[in-house]
């Protein structure tokens, strides 16, 4: 998730809500902030279709390959990190895949490559925590509602 130089960063990402819970990957703390959530995904790479890279970052992430059921929309999420300017374009999808079926709600996933962990996360709890890209809380939302 690094920012190294001034661009536009154009990632996507997936959600999946599934009894009150969404799959949400978690950051630890450093010394610029403290733990936060954010959904899966990343970069898009040059040449790739959104929904290419989508499949792609679930593949990487967490082994699972993921149908894109629909496009939620795009998050214009301007922010700070590591004490410098970023900004990321965000597409949002919904995605659905028979691999998280049998994930139970307690299981953690190793993300390989960063120090993170994939899981499930009460929707109920999103409050009060950090959850980015901006906004994308209120999209869970829409979609626990739409069940």
């Amino acid at each position: 998730m690094g920012v190294t130089e001034e661009r536009i960063r154009n990632l996507v990402v997936g959600l999946v809500v599934r009894d009150g819970h969404v799959l949400l990957e978690e950051y630890p703390g450093d010394a610029w902030q403290g733990s936060f959530l954010r959904a899966l995904g990343g970069g898009l790479e040059f040449g790739e279709r959104v929904v290419e890279g989508l499949s792609r970052e679930f593949r990487e992430e967490l082994d699972v390959e993921v149908e894109a059921v629909r496009s939620l929309g795009c998050l214009d999420n301007i922010f700070t990190w590591q004490g410098r300017p970023a900004h990321e374009v965000v597409h949002v999808f919904e995605v659905a895949s028979p691999g998280f079926d049998a994930w139970p709600v307690e299981r953690r996933v190793r993300v390989p490559d960063a120090p993170t962990q994939a899981g499930w996360w009460p929707i109920a709890e999103l409050d009060g925590r950090d959850v980015y890209p901006d906004g994308i809380t209120d999209i869970i939302r829409s979609l626990e509602d739409d069940r």
